[in-house]
C-alpha cells in the first residue's frame, strides 16, 4: 500500500509539474503547436526559405513590440508607434533625397524624431495627466498627419545606403531578422539588468507605491514613452528598407500587432509583466499564423478572424494561469536557478519542436512538384468592387484553364503585400500574378521571385525596378484625360469642380488626378474649388463631399477617382445629382454602372476589370510555360454614359 500512495503521489506531482509548465509557458507551447499543425498541413511550410520568410516578416512587429513591452510593463498603453515608425521613416527618405543631407545625419533625424514623439507622449501623460490611451491616440494621429504633409502624399525612394538593411548576409541571411535580434537582446537588457527596466516593474506593480517608496514616476515614464519612440524608429527604418521606399500609410494598424504580440507573449494590460523573450514569441505566433494561412489559401478575411481569436485565447490563458496561481516571474528579478530553468525550458521546446517538426517533413517529400498550373495573385485589396471584379475574372479564366489560384488580399499594406509575395517566391508556384499597393514598394518582393525564376504578370499597376513577364493595364494617365474632357464638355467649357482623391500614396489616385489635371488645361473656364482626400471609400466620399458643399454649395461639377466615392458624393447632393451637378467616376463597376444608368452618375471612366483579371491569368500561365507573352497589354478605357451603358458588358 505503501508503495501504491507513493506511486500515485509521484504520477500527481508529475501531472501537476507538467500543467504548471504549460500555464507558465503557455506561448511557447502555443507557438510549438503551430508550427506543428502547419507543417502537417502544408509542404511549403518547413522549407528554409520559408522560415526565414517568417523571420522576415515578424521582425517589424517584434521591433515595434519589444518598444511596446516597456510601456505594457509599466501599465501603460502606446497607440501611436505605427505612425511614428510610418513619421521617421518618412523624415530618413525626405532629408536624405530631397535636401540631400548625409545619410548618416538622416537616420540620426529619423531616430530624434521619434524619440522626440515618444517625448511628447510622456509629456502629456506625466505632466498633462492625460490617460496614455487619449495622448498616444492623438500622437497617432499627429503622426500620420506630417507623414502625410511631408511627403505630399507620395512614398520617398529610401536611398541605397540604407535600403541594404532590407536585403541579406551572404546570400541567405535576412538584415532584418539580425536587427530583431539584436533589438530584441537590447530590450532583455533593459528590462532585466538597469535601474528603468526595474522601475517599469515597479510602476506598472503599484505606481503610487513606487512614488512612496523614492522612484521619479514622471521622469521614468518620459524614458519610458521615448523608448517606445525610438524602437518604433527602428521599426520604421527596416520596414522601408524592405520596401525601399518611405511610405507615408506605412505600418497602418501595426499598433495593435504590436500590442497583441505583447499579450500573446504573457505580459498584462494591468502592468507589473512581461519579458522581452515572450514578446518575440507573440511576434513569431501572429507571423506563423499569418504564413500558414497564406500557404494554405485561406480568406484573407478568414485571417483576421483566425488572429482575433487567438489574441482572445492569449488574454484568457492569462486569465487562468492568474487563477491557478501561475505568475511569471518579472524579467531579471528571478535567481540565477529561475533563470536557467526557463533557459532550459527553451531548449527543450526547440528540441522537441525540430524532432516533431523533423518527422512531419517526412509526410510532404515532393510536395510541390508540378507547380506550372499554380498561380498566385496578390491584390492590393478586396475591399472595392473595382478588384473584386478582377479577382472574379481572374477566377473564372482559371477553371476554365484548370489552374489552382491563390488569391491574397494585402488590404492597401505594401508591407503585408510583399509578405504574400515572399509567401508564393517559397511556395514555388508556377507563376505570380501583382497589383501593387504602390509599385515601387512591390519591386524587392518581385526581384526576389525573379531569382527564384518564377514570372511575374502586373495587372492594373506596374512594378519599377523589376522584371515583369508582361503587364496588363488601363492607362490611368489615359482614363483622367478623358473624364476631365467629359466633365468639361458636359459643363460647355466652364463652372465650378470639386475633385474626391483616392488614398495618398497610392500610384492609382496619383496617375488619374495627374491625367484629369493635365486634361483641365485645355479647358481654362473650369475651376477647381475644393479637392479632398476620401480614400476610395463610399462612406467617407459622402462625409467629405457634405462638407465640401458647405463651403460651396453651388459647385456644378464632380470627379471622384473611384465609383465608390462618386456614389458617396451622389448621396451627398442628393436631388442636384444627375440635374445641376454631373458627376462623374472612374472603374465601371456594378453599382457605378446602375447609377449611370438612373442618370445620377453622369459618367464613369470604366476599365474592365474582369477581363484585366481573365488576360493576367492567360500570361501567368502562359509565362511559367516558357511561352512568349507580350510585355504590355493594354485593355482600352471607354467612358460610359446612360447612351452606352446598355451595351457595355464590364
Amino acid at each position: 500500500m505503501a508503495t501504491d500512495t507513493l506511486k500515485s503521489s509521484s504520477g500527481a506531482s508529475g501531472a501537476s509539474a507538467v500543467r504548471r509548465l504549460l500555464l507558465d509557458n503557455g506561448a511557447l507551447t502555443a507557438l510549438i503547436v503551430l508550427v506543428v499543425a502547419m507543417s502537417a498541413l502544408s509542404g511549403d511550410f518547413l522549407t528554409t526559405d520559408n522560415l526565414l520568410n517568417i523571420g522576415v516578416q515578424a521582425a517589424v512587429t517584434a521591433i515595434l513590440a519589444f518598444g511596446v513591452t516597456f510601456v505594457i510593463v509599466s501599465a501603460g498603453i502606446d497607440l501611436s508607434v505605427g505612425s511614428v515608425a510610418a513619421l521617421s521613416a518618412t523624415v530618413l527618405a525626405w532629408t536624405a533625397t530631397s535636401h540631400g543631407v548625409p545619410v548618416g545625419i538622416a537616420v540620426l533625424l529619423a531616430i530624434a524624431t521619434g524619440i522626440a514623439c515618444g517625448l511628447v507622449n510622456g509629456v502629456l501623460i506625466s505632466y498633462g495627466k492625460l490617460p496614455p490611451f487619449i495622448a498616444t491616440l492623438a500622437m497617432l494621429s499627429v503622426g500620420r498627419g506630417l507623414s502625410l504633409v511631408i511627403s505630399q502624399g507620395s512614398p520617398i525612394p529610401f536611398p541605397d545606403s540604407v535600403s541594404h538593411l532590407g536585403d541579406t548576409l551572404g546570400g541567405w541571411l535576412p538584415v532584418p531578422v539580425l536587427v530583431m535580434i539584436v533589438m530584441g537582446l537590447i530590450t532583455a537588457l533593459i528590462l532585466g539588468r538597469t535601474y528603468i527596466g526595474r522601475s517599469m516593474y515597479a510602476i506598472g506593480g503599484n505606481e503610487e507605491a513606487a512614488r512612496l517608496s523614492g522612484l521619479r514616476v514622471k521622469k521614468q515614464k518620459l524614458a519610458i514613452y521615448a523608448l517606445s519612440g525610438l524602437f518604433a524608429a527602428a521599426a520604421g527604418i527596416v520596414l522601408a528598407s524592405r520596401l525601399s521606399s518611405a511610405q507615408p500609410q506605412a505600418a497602418q494598424g501595426y499598433e495593435l500587432d504590436a500590442i497583441a504580440a505583447v499579450v500573446i507573449g504573457g505580459a498584462s494590460l494591468a502592468g507589473g509583466t512581461g519579458k522581452a523573450s515572450g514578446t518575440l514569441i507573440g511576434a513569431l505566433i501572429l507571423a506563423v499564423l499569418r504564413n500558414g494561412l497564406n500557404l494554405l489559401s485561406v480568406s484573407a478575411f478568414w485571417q483576421q478572424v483566425v488572429i482575433g481569436v487567438v489574441i482572445a485565447l492569449a488574454v484568457l490563458l492569462d486569465t487562468v494561469r492568474r487563477k491557478a496561481g501561475a505568475t511569471p516571474t518579472a524579467a531579471g528579478t528571478g535567481g540565477p536557478g529561475g533563470r536557467a530553468r526557463q533557459a532550459g525550458t527553451y531548449v527543450l521546446a526547440a528540441v522537441v519542436a525540430a524532432a516533431v517538426v523533423g518527422g512531419m517533413s517526412f509526410l510532404h517529400n515532393g510536395s510541390s512538384g508540378g507547380t506550372d498550373k499554380k498561380v498566385g495573385l496578390s491584390l492590393s485589396t478586396l475591399n472595392n468592387p473595382f478588384f473584386v471584379q478582377i479577382r472574379a475574372g481572374a477566377q473564372q479564366e482559371a477553371k476554365k484553364l484548370g489552374a489552382d489560384l491563390t488569391v491574397t488580399d494585402a488590404q492597401n499594406d505594401a508591407s503585408q503585400q510583399a509578405n504574400q509575395l515572399q509567401n508564393f517566391t517559397s511556395s514555388g508556384l508556377g507563376s505570380i500574378i501583382v497589383n501593387p499597393v504602390d509599385s515601387d514598394a512591390a519591386g524587392p518582393s518581385v526581384r526576389a521571385a525573379n531569382k527564384a525564376g518564377i514570372p511575374v504578370v502586373g495587372v492594373d499597376r506596374g512594378v519599377n525596378k523589376a522584371d515583369t513577364a508582361a503587364l496588363v493595364a488601363s492607362d490611368n494617365v489615359a482614363g483622367g484625360k478623358l473624364a476631365a474632357r467629359t466633365l468639361a464638355e458636359k459643363l460647355g467649357g466652364k463652372g465650378t469642380i470639386a475633385i474626391l482623391q483616392g488614398q495618398a500614396g497610392t500610384s492609382a489616385s496619383r496617375e488619374r488626378g495627374a491625367g484629369f489635371a493635365a486634361g483641365l488645361k485645355e479647358f481654362p473656364g473650369i475651376k477647381v474649388v475644393a479637392k479632398q482626400p476620401a480614400d476610395f471609400d463610399r462612406t467617407k466620399g459622402l462625409d467629405v463631399m457634405t462638407n465640401m458643399l458647405q463651403a460651396h454649395p453651388d459647385v456644378q461639377g464632380v470627379f471622384a477617382e473611384n465609383d465608390e466615392m462618386a456614389l458617396g458624393a451622389i448621396k451627398a447632393l442628393g436631388s442636384k445629382a444627375g440635374k445641376s451637378v454631373a458627376v462623374i467616376g472612374f472603374d465601371g463597376t456594378p453599382d457605378g454602372l446602375k447609377a449611370v444608368e438612373a442618370g445620377t452618375l453622369y459618367a464613369s471612366v470604366a476599365q474592365q476589370p474582369k477581363e484585366l483579371g481573365r488576360i493576367a491569368v492567360r500570361n501567368a500561365l502562359d509565362a511559367a510555360e516558357g511561352k512568349k507573352v507580350d510585355e504590355t497589354v493594354k485593355v482600352p478605357v471607354k467612358v460610359v454614359t446612360s447612351k452606352n451603358v446598355a451595351g457595355f458588358g464590364g
